[in-house]
């Protein structure tokens, strides 16, 4: 697995200067619900079953993290310019700069690529900080940590956009850490601050909480594969292709030797994961059952996602394997049922699972920590 602690290490530490007083105002609570629906509909859904004090820093963390991706998302930017605003935007977090100067500087430069409601978020960035910096400092800290990783390992990867993918299997687990592992271990950190019972248990979900992250990412860029390819994106590891003969940079959906065999090895990577975020839930307290409904949502959703990918290999758009809405309604329906038990937990997730790729924990252990991977 990538080395998260590396990634800590080579991050400079920073201090939060500009913090507001009191806590955050109803207007910019209200605010913040407004907007996350329309950048979110997976997030809506979840983030009303945590318990209330999570709420808020929780959407807050949400909404930083969509205007750090809506900065690596947006076509028209040159790499350096992208790496300028990711730039802007951490010291904005962190009070060093004007949140509205970053705004009046972004906003206009977004294209008609960019959805409607994340341009609307840019435009509130302002009022999202200030709920931000009126966060107690445990809260605050751990977004500020958060962003600040994400948008400096966005930013090296910007160069390494192309239609040849990712070096290896490594690098595609080291960019998934910056834009989802990051958000496992600040999320983790929320759930610490929350409840003494669960930071009880921070060494053992911390070490979890990259995993978890982790296999949620995988299973969106198996998902996005074409989507990403349409702008000259692709986050999949050449290694594991070229191992099978299939050439991504020449790969489209007519013309794909090798390509199920690859994706299968990929499948089998992220169910992996996600058998670790399904570990991560069972640390949680069986009485906050809150928590554990918002990991088990996003973690039912996925490995749902990874069977239609496996039994579909030949897609060629991520609508094809979007789970429906009524499997969307089953997934909540059964982890809100088993819930409260481990084992209930564990036998719903096999059967969920059963068919899918599963990598060889220790196997693929090694291979990622080689020198060489």
């Amino acid at each position: 697995m990538y080395d998260a602690q590396t990634a800590r290490q080579d991050t400079p530490d920073t201090t939060p200067v500009a913090v507001a007083a009191g806590p955050p105002s109803p207007e910019d609570i209200a605010l913040q619900d407004e907007l996350l629906p329309g950048v979110s509909r997976t997030f809506a859904l979840t983030i009303p079953q945590l318990p209330e004090p999570l709420r808020v820093p929780v959407t807050n963390a949400y909404l930083l993290c969509r205007i750090a991706d809506t900065i690596e998302d947006e076509p028209t930017l040159t790499p350096a310019e992208k790496r300028q605003f990711h730039k802007q935007f951490v010291a904005a977090v962190q009070g060093k700069t004007s949140a509205t100067e970053f705004a009046k500087s972004l906003h206009p430069r977004l294209s008609k690529t960019t959805l409607a409601a994340e341009r609307e978020l840019i435009l509130h960035s302002q009022q999202v900080l200030h709920t931000t910096r009126a966060l107690p400092a445990r809260q605050r800290d751990s977004l500020e940590r958060c962003i600040s990783i994400m948008c400096d390992g966005m930013s090296q990867f910007q160069n390494t956009e192309g239609l040849s993918g990712l070096e290896d299997l490594h690098e595609m687990e080291r960019y998934c850490y910056f834009v989802a592992g990051v958000v496992g271990e600040m999320l983790t950190e929320l759930f610490c601050d929350y409840s003494p019972d669960i930071e009880a248990t921070r060494p053992e979900l911390m070490n979890l909480s990259v995993a978890f992250g982790q296999g949620l990412q995988m299973t969106n860029i198996l998902k996005d594969i074409w989507e990403d390819r349409t702008r000259d994106a692709c986050w999949l590891p050449r290694d594991v292709f070229e191992e099978v003969g299939c050439d991504l940079g020449s790969l489209d959906p007519e013309s794909r030797k090798g390509f199920g065999e690859a994706l299968n090895q990929l499948i089998g990577v992220a169910h992996l994961r996600l058998r670790s975020a399904l570990s991560y839930t069972q640390l949680i307290p069986s009485a906050e059952t809150g928590i554990r409904r918002f990991c088990l949502w996003a973690i039912g959703m996925a490995v749902l996602t990874l069977r239609k990918i496996h039994q579909n290999p030949d897609f060629v758009a991520g609508g094809e394997v979007k789970i429906s809405r009524r499997a969307v309604k089953s997934t909540i329906l059964a982890a809100n049922l088993t819930a409260p038990s481990n084992a209930a937990l564990k036998m719903a997730f096999d059967l969920v699972a059963r068919g899918l790729p599963l990598a060889d924990g220790e196997q693929y252990q090694a291979m990622s920590n080689s020198p060489n991977g």
